[in-house]
């Protein structure tokens, strides 16, 4: 009697565990809570738009012309493909341009 007491103590933990295994984990990573005047407001945030954010920032293609040895960067163009930045070289005035990507590559 006491094995068959064990026996299916030991079935009913391992069943237990692989439910536990399988379990999927909740995706709410498209909503949060913000704490206002109003009270907490849920907002739904939209993918496609930080995913516009991603691109090259206007004060990061100016660092990377400064690393590129310009000095005076001043940002002249921005579209949605790149970023012209013009600034002073030891040759003279000069223009780079960065893809509008994160990281801003030159191109």
């Amino acid at each position: 009697m006491m094995k068959l007491i064990s026996s299916t103590g030991l079935a009913v933990a391992l069943s237990l565990s692989a439910i536990g295994a399988f379990s999927t984990p909740a995706s709410a990573q498209d909503i949060e809570l913000r704490l206002g005047p109003d009270g907490p407001r849920p907002m739904i945030r939209d993918r496609e738009r930080d995913y516009d954010r991603r691109g090259c920032s206007l004060g990061e293609a100016r660092a990377a012309a400064r690393d590129e040895g310009f000095r005076d960067a001043q940002v002249v163009r921005v579209t949605s493909r790149s970023v012209t930045v013009e600034g002073l070289t030891s040759n003279g005035p000069d223009r780079i341009t960065f893809a509008n990507r994160r990281g801003c590559p030159e191109i």
